[in-house]
């Protein structure tokens, strides 16, 4: 092997060697290490961690707080984590859809939560009147049903941080308050799926299941959503069947069953 690419190798481990510390328990809890910590972790010389750490910063992979002066991994590392993970669950979840969407005879939807809003990843059918215009488009959370099942891991607390109540405008939505938001996102964990009619759209019914991560976090929603006049009297079908499809995307990103919180704090 030639020289420079065992060096490139060696300075690659090395740079390595300074994200794991980055991504170490201690730093996660402390929100960032400095320079002299991290060198201590990776045992080399404070110089070359801090040159080595400029480099970085300046490509994005990691990132320096200006006032602790600080390091944390960068919005880069993220970016590219996050479009590696969408894209194995998108690979991983359309031929569970296409075998769902034939079966219920609905157009499917693979939802993702962005901030306040649904976006969804991908569109599946089976059929001629396949709903278009709904990738990449994002929607709110509170009053669709994959908005719910998305918000499954959050707590209350998490909930008062993400939505200002004034948020929550939809004039035929059955969510106004936080507290109603819970009550509907418990709903969702009691029946494994949630189901909303005329609450996002008038005309329009639909049902969503959580897809779980190796962690068991909720990480993507399956969506059925359809004019209700067609799938309204089917609702509970159409969730089950999607609950189960939902499972068996969560099994091939590693996830094994168990159970959580449930009270509105008072």
């Amino acid at each position: 092997m030639p020289r420079s690419s065992r060096q490139h190798g060696h300075g690659l481990r090395r740079d390595l060697d300074l994200l794991e510390s980055l991504a170490s328990a201690e730093a996660q809890h402390a929100g960032g290490l400095g320079v002299v910590r991290i060198a201590q972790l990776t045992g080399r010389e404070k110089s070359q961690v801090s040159r080595a750490l400029k480099a970085l910063a300046d490509e994005g992979v990691v990132e320096r707080d200006p006032d602790t002066l600080e390091y944390r991994l960068g919005w880069r590392l993220f970016s590219l984590v996050a479009r590696t993970v969408e894209d194995r669950l998108a690979r991983a979840a359309e031929p569970v859809m296409r075998k769902l969407s034939a079966e219920v005879e609905e157009t499917c939807h693979l939802c993702v939560l962005r901030d306040q809003e649904v976006l969804t990843l991908l569109s599946v059918s089976g059929h001629s009147f396949r709903v278009h215009g709904w990738e990449g488009r994002g929607v709110p959370t509170y009053c669709t049903s994959a908005g719910r099942v998305l918000l499954l891991d959050a707590t209350p607390d998490d909930l008062y941080v993400r939505f200002p109540e004034p948020a929550m405008t939809s004039p035929r939505s059955e969510v106004r308050t936080l507290p109603q938001l819970w009550a509907k996102i418990q709903e969702c964990r009691r029946d494994g799926y949630a189901r909303v009619r005329d609450e996002f759209e008038e005309g329009l019914a639909g049902v969503s299941a959580p897809i779980r991560d190796f962690r068991g976090r909720v990480v993507a929603a399956l969506n059925i959503s359809a004019p209700g006049e067609r799938v309204g009297d089917r609702l509970a079908e159409a969730g089950r069947a999607t609950a189960l499809a939902a499972e068996e995307v969560s099994g091939q990103l590693g996830f094994r069953p168990e159970a959580p919180p449930t009270a509105w704090p008072t």
